[in-house]
């Protein structure tokens, strides 16, 4: 019966993934409910031949995923560059980064004023940022860093190439 709407939920919920207790009151089931759902859902989709995704849970959270046995294929999607289309979100996450570098993850959410794991870690499967150490804090966050590939990637030479700030700041006084 939540199959379906679980589904919904994560599907558009991304790489970001949904939190169980989330879930939970999104659906207004209690957590043994939706932990019994779920598994139903796991294992239909694992043992269905017909669909490439699964349910996979990392934490208290969850995410649908592509099966490993497609991960050939979807490789093979990334290099022709009919996926290379970055979303709104991981551009934020980008613009932040090469103006504020080394950053951590916490300091970026900070500037957002939302959560921003699901697009850094695209970001870094994409190659176009990296950890680069640790902050010296308590917790000792990631720091993370352009690549040569974000360089690669948007044509450019050196972070000097970026357009200053200060344009964007006198733009919205004006």
């Amino acid at each position: 019966m939540y199959q379906a709407k679980i589904m919904a939920l994560l599907f558009v919920a991304g790489d970001q993934g949904i939190k169980e207790k989330d879930l939970a009151e999104l659906l207004e089931i209690d957590r043994a409910a939706l932990r019994q759902s779920i598994e139903q859902l796991k294992i239909k989709l694992m043992s269905d031949q017909d669909s490439g995704i699964m349910l996979f849970q990392y934490n208290t959270s969850y995410k649908l995923i592509t099966k490993s046995e497609y991960s050939e294929l979807l490789t093979k999607y990334f290099k022709t560059g009919l996926g290379t289309k970055l979303s709104q979100a991981a551009l934020e996450v980008l613009s932040i980064i090469a103006y504020r570098q080394p950053i951590t993850r916490i300091e970026v959410d900070e500037i957002r004023g939302v959560q921003s794991s699901g697009s850094i870690n695209t970001l870094l499967a994409r190659k176009l940022i990296k950890e680069d150490g640790k902050k010296d804090v308590i917790g000792h966050p990631n720091l993370y860093v352009l690549t040569d590939e974000f360089f690669d990637y948007f044509g450019i030479k050196s972070i000097e190439e970026l357009p200053k700030i200060e344009k964007f700041e006198d733009y919205k006084e004006e």
